[in-house]
């Protein structure tokens, strides 16, 4: 099932980034009881996502770029978030 902060996540970042390719995963399930688990579901995701917008970018770059699409989603509503970001032809 697909969440609230799933579908916003998806939507901010196709929105900003017109991404080729983007994978959102809700992680949360894998830490139940866990720290940061706030009983919401809703609580640890990772993105993979492969956006032309990257290119000649470095990762630092990348990942501030998807930071800035969301907001206050990642380290405020959001205890975890992991991503992977490619510019097109660097995914393996």
């Amino acid at each position: 099932m697909t969440g609230t902060v799933q579908q916003e996540i998806e939507t901010l970042l196709t929105e900003a980034l017109s991404p080729s390719h983007l994978e959102v995963s809700n992680d949360s399930a894998q830490h139940s009881g866990h720290s940061g688990d706030d009983g919401s579901g809703e609580s640890h995701f990772s993105v993979v996502i492969e956006s032309a917008a990257f290119a000649g970018k470095n990762r630092l770059a990348r990942q501030r770029m998807v930071l800035a699409a969301l907001g206050d989603i990642p380290g405020n509503r959001v205890h975890a978030f992991a991503m992977k970001c490619h510019a097109p032809g660097e995914r393996a």
